[in-house]
């Protein structure tokens, strides 16, 4: 009998650690290939982890409510069967992966020591500064002359952790304070107003999906200046168009054709157009994206939101945009998402049509800096050209917003790209082989 440690998978750029939430299965356990066996939580995600073979759980090494870095072992299985060659080189792949992430974390933890051991150790004043001080300075980017204005406990007055981490903590209060006070045309200050609770009032508590989202939409606003533009689609011939193969798609392909990867058809296109919108921001630097993964907004039954990731759009068919969505959205709803299915967006669609809104101004995704809201699809009369001379009819029109970050985007460019979106919409002729 082979005993197989099961350890934490890499879960996403960026994620080195997990929380375990909740074990599944409890040791002496029999468990097949592929059974979930525990479920984890990131900032960025909740998952599974499953079985990699047939046998039973000898020990859970990582209890719940436990936080385990990628790598660690989490749970020991013993089984009797050997694994394929396929699954081998699978657990290889997975386990480079893991090496890699550890191996960039302790290079970052390198570059920083490296960049605390090049400063000096003494400040201006002549107050010595330890080499873990240094590193946090360096990490923090805390300058000399900052460093001279805190006052050091340790002996002969020299500056300790907790000195600087009082002075990070109060530059940080000092920095919300500016953000939620401001002043008045008659220059007094004013804070942001205490909320006064009524009785009868329910207090809610945030959970934690709720908490991320809100974190990342303050970082947003706060991060970018937001423009959002207007523009408004005749789609009826796109309607009719979907009206006509809907039928023959479902038939064929045992799924829905819905308007959702139409537009993130229409979006894809556009940005292999335009490849100015699909950029981030780092620094003074901008990252012109070579990848166009565009990420869909989609609701949860609890209330909160994800956003799964169809990477490489601009590559797939129309039927292949359509089984990508329709197949992350059910496993969205379901909490059957990969890690890897949330992350590496470079643009996001968000649908403000799916209840009956006329339009939005969606808030960007970052590191993102842009991000298409589409509006519900309505008739309205409009005035329509002809070699006769203009005359109104009933048409499906529909209004689609563009949020922006002003700091490399400029509305010029991002009109230009809107109306494009709207050419390849009101011409729209997908094919669904």
């Amino acid at each position: 009998m082979a005993k197989l440690n099961i350890l934490l998978p890499a879960m996403g750029e960026g994620v080195i650690e997990a929380t375990v939430t909740k074990w599944l299965v409890s040791e002496g356990a029999a468990v097949r290939e592929d059974d979930p066996l525990v479920e984890v939580a990131t900032d960025k995600v909740d998952s599974e982890v499953p079985s990699p073979a047939v046998g039973k759980i000898v020990s859970i090494v990582a209890p719940e409510g436990s936080v385990v870095k990628v790598g660690q072992v989490l749970a020991v299985i013993e089984s009797s069967i050997s694994m394929s060659p396929d699954a081998e080189a699978k657990i290889d792949n997975e386990v480079e992966r893991i090496r890699e992430t550890i191996i960039e974390s302790r290079n970052e933890k390198k570059e920083t020591e490296e960049v605390s051991r090049s400063l000096k150790s003494r400040t201006p004043s002549g107050k010595f500064i330890s080499p873990l001080v240094r590193s946090i300075a360096a990490r923090e980017g805390i300058s000399y002359s900052e460093l001279d204005t805190v006052t050091g406990t340790g002996m002969d007055g020299r500056i300790t952790r907790d000195d600087i981490l009082k002075m990070l903590d109060a530059r940080n209060k000092t920095k919300e304070t500016a953000v939620t006070a401001h002043r008045n045309d008659t220059g007094k200050m004013q804070h942001k107003p205490e909320v006064q609770q009524s009785s009868g009032d329910e207090i809610i508590a945030m959970d934690r999906v709720r908490k991320l989202i809100a974190d990342h939409m303050v970082l947003s606003k706060k991060t970018s200046p937001h423009v959002t533009s207007f523009i408004d689609a005749d789609v009826t011939k796109l309607v009719l168009w979907r009206n006509s193969v809907k039928d023959r798609f479902l038939s064929a392909e045992g799924q829905k054709l819905t308007l959702t990867p139409i537009f993130i058809d229409a979006a894809a296109r556009a940005l292999y157009e335009y490849p100015m919108i699909n950029i981030s921001v780092e620094g003074n630097n901008i990252i012109k994206r070579k990848n166009i993964n565009i990420g869909m907004a989609t609701a949860l039954p609890d209330g909160n939101l994800i956003v799964p990731v169809i990477k490489n759009a601009n590559e797939k068919n129309l039927t292949g945009l359509a089984k990508s969505v329709n197949d992350l959205a059910e496993r969205a709803r379901i909490n059957k998402l990969k890690p890897d299915e949330i992350t590496g967006g470079t643009f996001t669609i968000t649908n403000f049509g799916s209840y009956n809104n006329l339009a939005g101004t969606p808030i960007i995704n970052q590191p993102q800096a842009a991000i298409l809201g589409t509006g519900v699809v309505r008739k309205m009369p409009a005035v329509i050209e002809t070699p006769e001379g203009d005359v109104i009819a009933i048409r499906h029109i529909m209004i689609l917003s563009l949020s922006y970050d002003h700091r490399v985007i400029d509305g010029a460019l991002a009109g230009k790209y809107l109306n494009r979106v709207k050419q390849i919409l009101e011409n729209y002729n997908g094919e669904i082989a």
